[in-house]
């Protein structure tokens, strides 16, 4: 797997990036699910089981449409991520600006009010779980799936054999909530604003990935 590794010791900074990514994921997921269609974003084994409850005709209209989409889409996302940090060797900043432009693209269809039929709102499925795939492929720190994360820690704690790097799990879990929850009051009090959420923590772990300028002489 040639996904970015993250030194075993890592300082601070490096660690806000995840945690960053988290954040975004959560939101994400909330506003595809709140404002798209009761489907998700990046939340995969969800869309699976949204994928067998509409198989037999439960859900709402379109369910089935929506969940396959999401599921294909997060697909290519994962393969344009590895096909750009494998076979292509970008840089992660590179692939981070990749997918904050299609949340971005996100954001401002939403914001301008351009997304207003079904046929429109899958298009903004579309950029979504495709940013989703491609965060899910570019770090090995899990930033979209935290069943693993969450089963480890308490693994580990009931064990009484804590790792170093807990704490930041357990922060990438609370971040998880945190954009979900922000989105939300997003929806509730600034609906136009709701798509921002999940764009602007990755301009911020983008900006933590590019390295600092050195200064000459």
């Amino acid at each position: 797997m040639s996904t970015v590794s993250l030194p075993a010791e890592r300082a601070p900074r490096t660690e806000w990036a995840p945690l960053l990514l988290s954040v975004a994921s959560g939101a994400a997921d909330a506003f595809v699910f709140v404002c798209v269609g009761q489907v998700f974003a990046g939340v995969m084994t969800g869309n699976l089981v949204l994928l067998g409850v509409s198989a037999v005709g439960l859900g709402e209209p379109g369910l089935a449409l929506r969940v396959i989409t999401s599921l294909a889409c997060y697909a290519a996302g994962v393969a344009c991520g590895a096909w750009m940090s494998t076979r292509l060797r970008w840089p992660l900043p590179l692939t981070l600006l990749s997918e904050g432009a299609l949340l971005t693209s996100g954001a401002v269809l939403w914001g301008l009010g351009l997304a207003t039929s079904d046929a429109d709102r899958l298009g903004l499925l579309v950029l979504v779980a495709t940013a989703m795939g491609i965060q899910g492929r570019v770090l090995t720190t899990p930033t979209n799936y935290f069943t693993g994360t969450l089963t480890s820690l308490v693994g580990r704690a009931a064990l009484r054999s804590p790792d170093p790097g807990d704490g930041w799990a357990a922060g990438r879990l609370a971040a998880v909530v945190a954009g979900a929850a922000v989105t939300a009051l997003a929806v509730r009090f600034r609906p136009e604003l709701a798509a921002v959420v999940p764009a602007a923590p990755v301009a911020g772990a983008l900006m933590l990935q590019v390295p600092p300028r050195r200064r000459s002489g």
